[in-house]
C-alpha cells in the first residue's frame, strides 16, 4: 500500500512538471497552409523560381523535355566565366565562323583569325545571341583544358548535373537544332539561377547595349550590340518593357519555338522565369503575367530577424571569461519566400548537417510541402582566447581542448529538461519496484524463519512433556 502511494505521488509530480514546462512556451497552432492559385497562361511549359532560395513559386509542365534554342547560351556563358579570364584573347577558327554563320542563324559576322577578348565575346553571346562567338568561346576554353570544342560541351553537361539537372543533355554551345540537345524549364531555372549568382554574368545579362571596338579584322568600324530581351531594353519595340526586369536571354528555332529566360527584382525578391515551346508574342505576355503574380502574392522574410527558435543572436560574445567573439552565426542575408497571407511562424524547418568547409549545418524551411528557403550556420573564424596561465600549454594539447560554444534556445531547453524529468521518473519507478521486491522477499524470509522457530519450539515442548511423563512413571 505504501509503495502504491509513492508511485501515484511520483506520477502526479511528473504531470505537474510537464504542465509547468509547457507553460513556458505555449503550444503553437499553425494556421491552415495556403498557396496562392496560379494564373492561367497559354505557354505549354513554364516555371518561376526565386533565385536565392530556390523556392518554386509557379510551375506548369516544368519537367517536360523541350528544345532550348539560344537560352543554351546562359550555361555557355557561365562555364566560360568559371573557366577563363575576361581579358583572354579568343581567336576565331574556320569552324567557329563557317559552321555558325549561315543566314538563318544569329551572328555578328566575325572572320577567320579575328581576335576578341573573352569579355567582348560573352557580350556578343548574351546580347546579340551570336552563334559564332558561342562556338569560339567553347573552343577556346576546351583547348585551354587540353581538349577541344567537345571538351567544353562535356563541361556544360557536367555542370548541369552538378546543379541537379536530370532532364538535360547539351550537344552544342549555342542551341542550334540538334536531336541530342534538349532540356526542360525546371533544369533551365536551376542553370539560370546559378548563373545569376555570378556577378560578371549579372552585369552582362543586364546590359542594354555594348560596343566592341576595332579588331584586327574589323578595322573600319566598331561593332554595336543591342540586348534582344524586349522586357529589359527597347529592341524594335517598347511594348513589352517591364520595369522590374534585370536581364535574361531569348531563344528561337523552328524546332523549339520561342523560349525565354527573364530575371526580375522587386521588394528584395529575385525571380527567374523560364517559358518554353511557345509562339510570339505569348512568351512576353505570359512572362509578365507570371512575374506580376509572384510579386503580388509572395513576400520575403529575413530569417535571422524573425526566427526565435534558432539562435538569432548567436553573434553575442560567448566563451571563456567572456573574452571571445562568437564561434558560429547565422547568415544574416538568408530569407524565406512565403505567401503574403502567411506568417513566418507558419514555415517549418529541419536541420541538415554537412556542406562547405565553413558551414556547420543549415536549417531548411518548408511551407505547403515546398522548400521556401534555408539559412546556413557558419563558423566566424573566432578562436578561443586562452587565459594567461595557459600560455605555456603545448599547441597540440590546446587544439585537442578547443571548445565550441553553441547557444541553446528555449525550445531546446524545454526538450532537454523534459527528457531529464522523464528519465529521472523512470529511474525512480525502477528503484521503487526493486525496493518493493526486496522488501517482500525480506518479509517472506522473516515469516519463514518465524515458522521454523515455531515448529522448533513445539518440538522442544513435545520432548519436555515426554521427559516429564517418564519421570512421573
Amino acid at each position: 500500500m505504501k509503495n502504491s502511494t509513492r508511485g501515484k505521488s511520483l506520477l502526479a509530480f511528473l504531470f505537474c512538471m510537464v504542465c509547468v514546462l509547457s507553460s513556458i512556451k505555449p503550444i503553437e497552432v499553425r494556421a491552415e497552409e495556403y498557396w496562392p492559385e496560379g494564373p492561367e497562361i497559354e505557354v505549354p511549359s513554364a516555371i518561376v523560381m526565386e533565385v536565392n532560395t530556390g523556392a518554386i513559386l509557379y510551375e506548369k509542365n516544368s519537367k517536360v523535355k523541350a528544345y532550348p534554342a539560344s537560352i543554351t547560351k546562359i550555361l555557355t556563358t557561365l562555364c566560360a566565366l568559371e573557366n577563363s579570364n575576361m581579358d583572354e584573347i579568343v581567336t576565331f577558327s574556320h569552324d567557329a565562323v563557317y559552321l555558325n554563320e549561315a543566314n538563318d542563324t544569329t551572328h555578328i559576322s566575325r572572320d577567320v583569325g579575328e581576335e576578341m577578348t573573352m569579355e567582348q565575346c560573352l557580350y556578343a553571346v548574351m546580347l546579340e545571341s551570336a552563334n559564332e562567338c558561342a562556338y569560339a568561346v567553347a573552343e577556346h576554353v576546351g583547348e585551354a583544358k587540353m581538349g577541344d570544342y567537345r571538351t567544353f560541351i562535356e563541361m556544360m553537361n557536367d555542370r548541369a548535373k552538378q546543379l541537379g539537372c536530370e532532364n538535360t543533355h547539351f550537344n552544342n554551345s549555342n542551341g542550334l537544332p540538334d536531336e541530342d540537345h534538349w532540356t526542360c524549364a525546371y533544369d533551365m531555372a536551376l542553370i539560370s539561377a546559378e548563373a545569376y549568382r555570378n556577378e560578371d554574368f549579372r552585369i552582362i545579362t543586364g546590359t542594354p547595349t555594348y560596343t566592341i571596338p576595332f579588331t584586327n579584322k574589323h578595322t573600319d568600324a566598331e561593332t554595336y550590340l543591342s540586348n534582344h530581351h524586349k522586357m529589359l531594353h527597347y529592341y524594335k519595340t517598347d511594348e513589352y518593357i517591364y520595369q522590374y526586369c534585370t536581364g535574361g536571354k531569348t531563344g528561337y528555332t523552328e524546332a523549339s519555338g520561342n523560349t525565354l529566360v527573364t530575371y526580375a527584382e522587386k521588394d528584395g525578391m529575385t525571380l527567374v522565369c523560364v517559358v518554353m515551346n511557345t509562339k510570339n508574342p505569348q512568351h512576353w505576355l505570359d512572362t509578365r503575367i507570371l512575374l506580376d503574380y509572384c510579386f503580388d502574392n509572395f513576400q520575403v522574410m529575413n530569417i535571422s530577424e524573425n526566427e526565435t527558435s534558432i539562435a538569432g543572436d548567436t553573434a553575442r560574445d560567448v566563451g571563456i571569461l567572456n573574452e571571445n567573439g562568437p564561434f558560429v552565426t547565422l547568415d544574416t542575408n538568408a530569407y524565406v519566400v512565403l505567401p503574403k497571407t502567411a506568417s513566418f511562424e507558419d514555415a517549418q524547418f529541419v536541420l541538415e548537417t554537412g556542406g562547405e568547409a565553413d558551414t556547420l549545418a543549415k536549417f531548411v524551411y518548408t511551407y505547403f510541402g515546398r522548400e521556401v528557403g534555408h539559412v546556413e550556420i557558419v563558423t566566424t573564424g573566432v578562436h578561443v582566447t586562452e587565459p594567461e596561465y595557459m600560455e605555456s600549454v603545448d599547441d597540440s594539447e590546446s587544439a585537442e581542448n578547443e571548445v565550441r560554444v553553441v547557444q541553446i534556445q528555449p525550445k531546446l531547453i524545454f526538450t532537454i529538461v523534459l527528457a531529464v524529468v522523464v528519465l529521472v521518473g523512470i529511474i525512480y519507478l525502477i528503484k521503487v519496484f526493486f525496493d518493493s521486491f526486496y522488501v517482500r522477499k525480506h518479509d517472506r524470509e522473516i515469516k519463514r524463519a518465524q515458522r521454523n522457530r515455531f515448529r522448533h519450539s513445539r518440538r522442544s515442548m513435545g520432548h519436555s512433556r515426554r521427559r516429564k511423563d517418564r519421570m512421573f512413571k
